[in-house]
């Protein structure tokens, strides 16, 4: 849980710790930071004062093990503690504890320049709701890896941009600003390095008016806390998680095309690339075609739990809900079963009339059996949508 460390008035800066209601909260999460904290809660008190409003600096301490919370309370910062570890941990408890209209975040490692938060503000002035840095044509010999320059952040920032159209040409930036009224509408939950990724999809799932300039990205001072293949993988999962159109819609619909035109032309005994397919082709068919069918139900129950439970809107799942009943399921899983049953019944009878002898007729079993589990899966699929349902106000 968080705790409140009580912080003294600031001799340097009176104006920008006062008792008004700052305009500005500069929110800097601190981890071990010692060898650079006074430095940055000095620049940013100094920006404000220059800016001339009420503003306020909020170390938001990610239970230091060294003197930064102590240090950062000398050079003027009101400090909370945040025992959970985490980035996004830390900013959570450092919004909820800040009071200024702008919230104004930036890292405690002296990547960022503070004379920028004027800059930051008066986009919020001018109608943004969230402004975001832009690092990638400024950053400093030596200030960023050449695996996080050329290959992580453009690789996460385009997927960013594929999966949710933001138009964010550094989603990773750690510099970036927002209204305090948005926060609400955001509903930030993360608590790792992933939480940077969430506010940019959060931002565009809300239409939020996404600003973007230019920094300049300097080299850190001290210990990088950044793990780049552990950080990286959360980022992508957090990605992939919340698109399920890309996880599971789009893989589904290919895989279950593809098994299905499998199954229709090796059935038929159509030849294709030039030649006869036997049963092992149709069985791989089958195959693509169940599973595919399976991944597509987990995506409608993904985008189901979204809608529900989590408040998320997505216009291509909001229409088939409106157009689509549970019958309209159980009527198209129904036919599956009946089809692949009279398939059955098809070759029972065969078996039937010729003796109880062997069996000769596979592609038609493979065929009926793929029917019966298709028609099973979208039948209790459709339940199962149904049931996530139900929490609809």
């Amino acid at each position: 849980m968080s705790t409140l460390v009580p912080t003294s008035a600031s001799p340097a800066a009176p104006d920008a710790q006062g008792t008004e209601s700052p305009l500005v909260s500069v929110v800097i999460p601190c981890l071990n930071e010692a060898e650079n904290i006074e430095s940055c809660v000095t620049a940013a008190l100094e920006a404000i004062v220059r800016m001339g409003v009420a503003g306020e600096v909020l170390v938001a301490d990610n239970n230091s093990e060294d003197d930064s919370a102590q240090l950062a309370e000398r050079a003027g910062a009101r400090v909370i503690v945040e025992r959970r570890r985490g980035y996004g941990s830390a900013y959570l408890a450092g919004f909820a504890a800040s009071r200024g209209r702008y919230i104004v975040m930036a890292d405690a490692d002296l990547t960022y320049d503070f004379d920028e938060i004027p800059r930051f503000v008066a986009a919020l002035e001018e109608g943004a709701e969230m402004v975001i840095g832009d690092r990638m044509d400024n950053i400093k010999p030596g200030a960023m890896p050449w695996l996080h320059q050329y290959v992580g952040n453009p690789i996460l920032t385009g997927l960013l941009n594929l999966f949710f159209r933001t138009g964010i040409s550094d989603a990773h930036c750690g510099m970036r600003a927002l209204r305090r009224d948005v926060l609400a509408r955001l509903d930030l939950r993360t608590t790792g390095m992933e939480f940077a990724s969430e506010m940019v999809i959060r931002a565009s799932k809300e239409n939020l008016k996404i600003a973007e300039f230019p920094i300049e990205y300097h080299p850190r001072g001290g210990e990088s806390k950044l793990s780049s293949f552990r950080d990286g993988w959360r980022h992508l999962r957090f990605l992939l998680v919340h698109s399920p159109n890309h996880l599971f819609i789009a893989p589904g619909a290919i895989l279950a095309g593809l098994g299905t035109l499998i199954v229709v032309f090796v059935g038929a005994g159509l030849d294709f690339f030039g030649r006869a397919w036997g049963v092992h082709a149709l069985i791989g068919g089958a195959l693509l075609m169940i599973v595919g069918t399976q991944v597509l139900a987990l995506g409608l129950c993904a985008h189901a739990y979204g809608t529900y439970f989590m408040g998320e809107r997505d216009r291509w799942f909001d229409r088939a809900r409106a157009r689509f009943r549970l019958e309209h399921g159980l009527m198209l899983g129904g036919a599956f079963i009946l089809v692949g049953v009279v398939l059955g019944a098809i070759i029972l009878a065969t078996w039937i009339s010729h003796g109880f002898g062997s069996l000769s007729d596979e592609h038609l079993a493979v065929i009926a059996a793929s029917l019966l589990i298709v028609g099973i899966q979208i039948f209790f699929s459709s339940f199962l949508l149904s049931i996530l349902g139900l929490r609809r106000s």
